[in-house]
């Protein structure tokens, strides 16, 4: 290992041709000296004569070894750099105050170390000191074998997903600017395998994360929510693991600026750090908010202004213990609250403006205090000091600021337009003035910000016209600099070109940001840029290729808002669209205006809309013979009429789609999050079983299921088994449907699905009822109706099940109540499929009760369902209207009517193979054979 030693001596030099020589007896004099620095040193080591130390000694930890007696004979170790930027004028100032804080980091540390992990967030408003303490944690408290790795959050990084967490990966995987893609895929190979072999799945996502393209199909196969999950748990699972090997400290500071899909992974580590040796540490202001409060392994520790014997430490750190200080002192004190880096700064300004004097931490005051006016604001005082800077220097920091927190050289560089030497000049300026200091990774040169709210000042004192021009050059560099990477890039373009004003630029790159968020789920992202993108829109010059522009980001708005569930925000998307369609005169768009527009406005409740919309978009597709249109219109439109009780509207247009997507079709998705096959044939199936088709529904299920299970995707897979699980629940194939059910909602837990779950649980919920287990399908049936207590879609059909399973249960005022909800629902609707079931279960309750009156009540309310069914051709339903009729008739001693609906019912459940409801029919036309009694019935 190599030993360095450092000596600083003035010397006489000379130049000798081109070369610069030092004397040789003086070279002689001062290798004696350094020989004597070097003595006794050990391999590795880098130590520094006493003349040396002050010019380290504002960078870097040193410790006297003891040797030599005069000061400037002394050695110093080198025993670390100091973290920059934490302290005035270079050197970090003591630590004050904040005991109690430090006792409870030091026990979740410990805890942490024990196997416990524990996550610790430190609240706080600006400049109270989050860093410095991390710092302090980090670095002083931190226990032999601890491993670190951190990032922060930046404001302007807000709309860009994973930011942080890229941040944090570019550092574990030692990465730098200037490797390519190649180098990139190595470093990230090479660490994981090491690391750990069994995290080679894992690959795929961290590449695709740090902007290298992946070939694996399977990964290239995942639909964005997939990918999404995948990508969270790729980096959870790495920092894990990083943690069983050694423990780790993980560190996010800022979390107020996080954005949305950080947040999602760091709400998937919290879940497991407590079986891990972590300790998750976080810092952010106050209006941060998250949902760990209630985890018992979770401290919040909050830092208010530092006690008043904390802040004198802190001032007499500063400036020193000259008497004349003692007032000055109390003013800062009461003037700044105590805030950590409002007494900093004001000190500096203090300092700069010559109101003290003398020596760092040594000063004495030359103006009178009541003279001394402080600033209101930390701001204020920050505001000050960039101003009283050199012109050039100001500019310097001012284009420094634009680029953001954390600024490259070699684009400062690029944009600042000056040789190295001058521009390394100015930049050891504004570090020793404490505005910036080195944030350089190996030899990747970069300058940071040394507080966040100075970087908030440094932008905002920038004048309009002067911030527009810079943010226009940086974009233009970064497309030069970055030309054969601009992917990487995208959201940073985006960023500058929009407030540059460069507008055609900022459109694409809004565009392409939001298709790169889009492809990570990070659909809230993805909003934000196709907001801003529409905003540039009107900006720019009104033209045909503009009108087109404006519909299609529309469109790709519709796509992104549709994971969020922001459903009533599409439809006035959508309707926006409708016009510029119009005005554009163009078939293919306003067909897929059209097309989106169904059900949304189906969703909203606007039926009629809906099937004007979709009628309209089937009549474009038809004209223009284009396929894709052609089946995604029929498919929405097919989902009205099954929401609406149209079914035999619905199953004609799904048999189309079903023919149609055959063959290399059948993987076809059209936009959809999978095979637009399976969805249709999903559809199809439950309208066919509501119309007694169930031999047709079986087979088409059963092809859902096999196409499904060739993709193998959570989305896809669900709704295959639910298109066969409802069937099977309508035919009264009971313990059949509850398994496709439970695997139906398994498959949705697997995927993170939320779409349709309420359905499901209500159709277990009620499979289990009618197989005799009514308790435990009670509890699934109320669950799903709590699930599905808002919304436009599915509460009244969760209601009829829900008052099935208390008829089931004997509970018939709550059975009489839950129908005339599901009924007042259905009416304000008018989906007329639910309206019919709600009419029967209206007929049934009171069908129970012992009072005469309810008798022609429930009679009557048969009678509607029937009619009502039998026009809509649900043949299961007027089957199980004459069952109703039939019993109701028998009991009040009607013979005739009842022999005539039961044996009705009876054909027409043995005719559709309904076996489950034809036992009942049978034991109701045989009272007396008990063996006929096979099930229990739905009525009883």
């Amino acid at each position: 290992m190599v030993t360095i030693g450092l000596h600083v001596a003035p010397v006489l030099t000379g130049v000798i041709g081109t070369r610069i020589e030092i004397d040789a007896n003086a070279k002689r004099d001062q290798w004696v000296l350094l020989e004597q620095v070097l003595h006794g040193t050990k391999p590795g080591e880098t130590v520094a004569s006493g003349a040396t130390a002050p010019f380290l000694e504002r960078r870097f930890e040193l410790a006297s070894t003891g040797e030599g007696l005069e000061k400037e004979k002394s050695v110093y170790l080198l025993t670390g750099r100091e973290r920059p930027g934490l302290g005035l004028w270079g050197a970090m100032t003591p630590f004050v105050g904040r005991r109690l804080e430090l006792e409870a980091l030091r026990r979740q540390l410990a805890l942490a170390g024990s196997g416990e992990g524990q996550v610790v967030t430190l609240l706080a408003e600006a400049g109270m000191g989050k860093s410095r303490l991390i710092h302090e944690v980090a670095h002083a408290c931190r226990p032999a074998g601890w491993r670190i790795v951190e990032t922060t959050a930046t404001s302007y990084e807000q709309a860009t997903s994973y930011a942080p967490v890229v941040s944090l990966l570019r550092t574990y995987f030692a990465i730098h600017d200037r490797d390519d893609l190649r180098d990139v895929r190595e470093k990230v190979t090479g660490k994981l395998l090491a690391l750990d072999g069994a995290l080679a799945p894992s690959l795929p996502a961290l590449l695709a994360l740090l902007d290298v393209p992946v070939e694996d199909h399977r990964w290239l196969d995942l639909d964005p929510a997939q990918r999404r999950q995948q990508t969270l748990d790729a980096v959870k699972r790495l920092l894990v693991r990083e943690a069983h090997v050694q423990p780790l400290m993980t560190i996010f500071e800022d979390l107020h600026w996080i954005d949305t899909e950080t947040q999602a992974l760091l709400d998937a580590l919290v879940e497991s750090v407590p079986a891990s040796p972590m300790l998750l540490l976080l810092s952010c202001r106050p209006e941060y908010r998250h949902a760990w409060g209630g985890k018992t392994y979770y401290t919040r520790l909050r830092l208010d202004p530092l006690p008043s014997e904390n802040a004198d430490e802190l001032l007499d750190a500063l400036l020193g213990r000259d008497v004349s200080l003692v007032p000055l002192k109390s003013l800062l004190a009461g003037r700044t609250g105590r805030n950590p880096l409002f007494m900093e700064e004001s000190v500096r300004a203090l300092v700069e403006t010559n109101i003290v004097q003398g020596d760092r931490g040594a000063y004495r005051l030359v103006e009178h205090v009541d003279t001394i006016e402080v600033p209101a604001t930390v701001e204020a005082i920050l505001a000050a000091r960039i101003n009283r800077l050199p012109a050039d220097d100001k500019r310097l920091l001012e284009t420094a600021a634009v680029i953001g927190k954390d600024v490259p050289f070699a684009l400062l560089q690029a944009i600042a337009d000056e040789d190295e030497e001058a521009l390394r000049q100015r930049l050891g300026r504004l570090q020793s003035a404490e505005f910036l200091y080195d944030h350089s990774f190996s030899s990747d040169v970069a300058y940071t910000f040394k507080h966040a709210l100075t970087h908030e000042v440094a932008y905002g004192g920038i004048f309009h016209d002067r911030r527009r021009m810079l943010h226009a050059r940086i974009a233009d560099v970064i497309e030069r600099v970055h030309a054969t990477r601009l992917n990487e890039h995208v959201e940073r373009l985006a960023h500058h070109a929009l407030r540059g004003e460069l507008r055609d630029k900022a459109l694409a790159y809004l565009r392409q940001a939001a298709t790169r968020a889009a492809t990570r789920s990070a659909y809230r992202e993805a909003v934000s840029f196709l907001e801003q993108a529409l905003d540039v829109l009107r900006h720019l010059p009104e033209s045909r290729e503009r009108l087109a522009e404006s519909i299609d980001i529309r469109l790709d708005l519709r796509n992104a808002l549709l994971p969020l569930g922001r459903h009533r925000e599409i439809l006035a998307i959508l309707t926006d669209a409708v016009p510029l369609a119009h005005a554009l005169d163009d078939p293919q768009r306003l067909g897929w205006v059209y097309t989106h527009l169904t059900p949304h406005a189906c969703l909203a409740g606007d039926y009629d809309r809906a099937v004007e919309a979709g009628q309209r978009a089937s009549a474009i597709a038809e004209a223009q013979e284009e396929p894709g249109l052609q089946v995604m219109s029929t498919f929405f439109l097919s989902f009205v009429y099954f929401i609406l009780g149209r079914h035999r509207e619905a199953v004609e247009g799904l048999r189309r789609n079903a023919a149609v997507l055959q063959g290399a079709l059948r993987l076809e998705s059209f936009g959809q999050h999978g095979p637009l096959s399976v969805f249709s044939r999903c559809f199809l199936t439950w309208s066919l079983a509501e119309l007694g088709e169930f031999a047709e529904g079986i087979v088409t299920a059963e092809e859902a299921i096999r196409i499904a299970e060739s993709v193998d995707e959570p989305f896809t897979l669900m709704h295959a088994y639910l298109g066969l699980g409802m069937l099977r629940l309508r035919k009264g194939d009971v313990d059949q449907a509850a398994l496709l059910l439970d695997r139906t909602l398994e498959t949705c837990q697997r995927g993170d699905i939320q779409n349709l779950v309420a359905e499901i649980t209500a159709g277990l919920g009620l499979a289990h009822a009618l197989a005799g287990r009514v308790a435990d399908g009670l509890s699934l049936l109320e669950r799903a109706a709590s699930e599905r207590a808002t919304g436009q879609v599915g509460r009244e059909q969760i209601a009829v099940q829900l008052g099935e399973g208390y008829l089931l249960a004997g509970r018939f005022a709550d059975a009489d109540a839950m129908a005339q909800h599901a009924l007042d629902l259905s009416r304000q609707h008018r989906t007329r499929g639910t309206e019919a079931y709600a009419l029967y279960l209206a007929g049934a309750a009171p069908a129970h009760q012992d009072a005469r009156d309810l008798v022609d009540v429930s009679a009557a309310r048969y009678g509607e369902a029937l009619a009502l069914a039998d026009a809509l051709g649900m043949r299961p339903l007027v089957a199980h209207c004459r069952l109703g009729l039939g019993r109701l008739y028998q009991r009040i001693g009607q013979r005739g009517p009842a022999r005539e609906h039961l044996a009705s019912a009876a054909t027409m459940y043995r005719a559709m193979e309904m076996t489950y409801w034809l036992a009942q029919a049978e034991t109701a036309m045989n009272p007396s054979d008990p063996g006929a009694r096979a099930h229990v019935s739905l009525d009883d």
